[in-house]
């Protein structure tokens, strides 16, 4: 088949011939539509991630959308770069049953591609840890990225009296808007952390009951300030930095719930649901603004991962 195939850490893949998959016990052949990349896919063909350099040759890509052997449509997870085997960025793709959810509705396998992960990460993030309750106010950080603007999306939907989207530049306001934001603040050049809490509680009209942060760094720091006593900050990555500082006064005084997320510690029916439904709230458009590109584009498409575009790149065979 043709596939995307790593054969240098730190290097994007090229298009090129690679073995077929070969299906093992009761593995389900799928033959992929639309995988995107993600910067997990980055991180694991870097070899300088925890779960160790992975051996080479191999496909990458930790998800995708395709067709099964009987017909069903389907979205896909891969463990390519954090266990041994080949990923979703090529034709064809061996998967075990527990990492196939079936895909309906109108949405196209790109868009599907595109929420992925991160359309699961954003509904489990405001549903499962934040607990959203009808009319409460929103803080989306990192409202222009895939993560963003998939929980913007699902607040506005789903109850919130005003989702303010926290953003870095015009552009990814842009997006924010685009799925519901009240409003956006972008991020001041000087990072001025007070400066930004206040920002964000003009947009609110108030203080935030719950934050969703894929960021962290200062940008949770000045976000914090901007919570209501007994508001809830769920972070679910590092973006901007993998340390924060935050005032003991500040968190004990509002009584405020710190929550992390990871995917990792979902059951496969919490993913599936989560998945279910993010597919079903998009309906026929897409939540997270991306570019479908042939296959053959792979190495170009990694770059632009790389550079931070902000617009996902999702292959297509």
């Amino acid at each position: 088949m043709k596939a995307a195939v790593l054969t240098a850490h730190g290097e994007p893949p090229s298009y090129a011939d690679h073995p077929d998959p070969a299906p093992t016990g009761n593995e389900v052949l799928v033959r992929i539509t639309a995988a995107p990349i993600v910067p997990l896919d980055l991180l694991c063909a870097s070899g300088t991630s925890y779960f160790g350099p992975p051996a080479l040759p191999y496909v990458p890509g930790v998800q995708g959308v395709g067709v099964t052997d009987d017909g069903r449509r389907v979205w896909v997870a891969s463990s390519a770069g954090m266990a041994p085997g080949d990923g979703t960025l090529g034709e064809r793709y061996a998967v075990p049953p527990r990492d196939v959810v079936p895909i309906t509705g109108d949405v196209d396998d790109a868009s599907v591609a595109a929420i992925g992960l991160s359309g699961v990460a954003a509904w489990s993030a405001v549903h499962l840890r934040a607990r959203l309750l009808a009319g409460e106010r929103v803080v989306v950080l990192g409202a222009g990225g895939a993560v963003g603007q998939v929980a913007v999306a699902v607040a506005a939907a789903h109850g919130a009296g005003r989702v303010v989207g926290v953003a870095r530049s015009a552009a990814a306001a842009d997006r924010a808007r685009r799925n519901g934001a009240d409003d956006v603040v972008t991020l001041p050049e000087d990072h001025d952390a007070e400066a930004l809490a206040t920002a964000i509680t003009d947009a609110l009209g108030g203080t935030a009951d719950v934050v969703i942060d894929p960021v962290f760094g200062w940008v949770v720091e000045a976000a914090v300030r901007a919570m209501t006593p007994h508001g809830r900050l769920v972070n679910l990555g590092g973006s901007a930095a993998d340390a924060a500082t935050f005032s003991s006064a500040a968190v004990r005084s509002k009584s405020l719930s710190i929550l992390g997320y990871t995917n990792n510690n979902l059951t496969t029916e919490q993913r599936e649901e989560a998945l279910t439904s993010v597919v079903a709230l998009a309906g026929s458009r897409s939540l997270v603004e991306h570019a479908a590109r042939p296959l053959t584009e792979v190495s170009d498409a990694w770059r632009e991962v790389a550079s931070g575009s902000g617009v996902r790149q999702v292959l297509v065979p």
